[in-house]
């Protein structure tokens, strides 16, 4: 940046340019250069720049938090039981009686895998939410920044006006002396 662009971007922060963090930096430089700051962070990562573990991560997540899986996991409970109760009372010997142990066992299994697979697609949506966050500090920073460049060149106009103001009526005031001054009284 140019010695007027530290100006300009340490006069409207308060700051020297050097001190301030890469978002007070980047934003200095969109302002001092009429950049646009704001992009958009609504496009969802395209499947190349996801890694297999995260695709199904996502995937998992999405299954495993709708009611699609509840319903799915409702009838897998209930054909489990009723499968080993009938099974108990035809030929005395079902493969898991009650109380349906061997079925205990695959719930914690299931429970102890999609639990860690469930967080890690959250620690990616964290991870999206906090480049939202910085992106709207950003896109903030420089509105406020800018509204405050407003200010400044609505400031100067009307100094300048009154400036000019001030002249037209001193050039009133004198027209009217040399006017008083020349009427006979």
């Amino acid at each position: 940046m140019t010695l007027r662009e530290h100006h300009i971007a340490e006069g409207l922060m308060g700051a020297q340019y050097e001190a301030m963090d890469e978002h007070m930096q980047r934003v200095a430089r969109h302002v001092t250069e009429r950049h646009p700051v704001s992009r958009n962070l609504a496009a969802p990562p395209t499947q190349e720049t996801l890694s297999r573990g995260q695709r199904a991560a996502d995937a998992m997540a999405r299954f495993g938090g709708s009611w699609a899986f509840i319903f799915v996991f409702m009838l897998v409970l209930v054909g489990w039981v009723i499968l080993n109760s009938v099974i108990l009372l035809r030929y005395g010997n079902a493969f898991d009686p009650y109380p349906y142990i061997l079925l205990n066992l695959f719930m914690s299994m299931l429970a102890s895998i999609q639990a860690p697979i469930i967080l890690m697609s959250q620690n990616r949506q964290a991870e999206i939410d906090r480049q939202q966050a910085e992106h709207d500090y950003e896109v903030n920073l420089k509105a406020e920044l800018e509204i405050l460049l407003l200010h400044e060149k609505m400031d100067h106009l009307r100094e300048q006006q009154w400036q000019e103001l001030i002249g037209l009526q001193q050039q009133q005031i004198s027209l009217l002396e040399k006017l008083l001054a020349g009427k006979p009284q």
